[in-house]
């Protein structure tokens, strides 16, 4: 079975380039715009893995973390986060919310595909 992945991102070109590296890598990809889209989206399905950024408006990152993890459904579900943070603090406070790993933009698409193959294999 192909794993879902929702990816939450306020940057057309980094949805872009995220969908692209993980469709090629034979995965089903959902893209929201903001936390609350994400929100939205995991309202409407199940996800295997969710890829999200940190600075967005409406919602941030952190946030729909902690948001998603009052959820039943998606507590268990693992979340990467893809931003230009890579401040200590933040990284903890991501940690703290319930993130499971983190890569920092700029990114190399294969790395992505990397970390979510890996975190997908737990």
């Amino acid at each position: 079975m192909t794993a879902s992945i929702l990816t939450v991102d306020d940057s057309a070109s980094i949805r872009l380039t995220t969908r692209v590296a993980l469709s090629n890598a034979g995965y089903t990809v959902t893209e929201a715009v903001d936390g609350k889209d994400g929100l939205a989206k995991l309202d409407a399905g199940q996800f295997d893995i969710i890829v999200t950024d940190l600075n967005m408006p409406n919602m941030d990152g952190l946030t729909m973390i902690r948001e998603l993890r009052k959820l039943p459904a998606h507590t268990g579900v693992p979340v990467i986060f893809l931003t230009t943070e890579s401040d200590a603090e933040i990284k903890q406070q991501a940690k703290a919310a319930g993130a499971t790993g983190w890569l920092t933009k700029p990114f190399d698409p294969e790395s992505l595909v990397k970390i979510v193959r890996k975190v997908l294999a737990r």
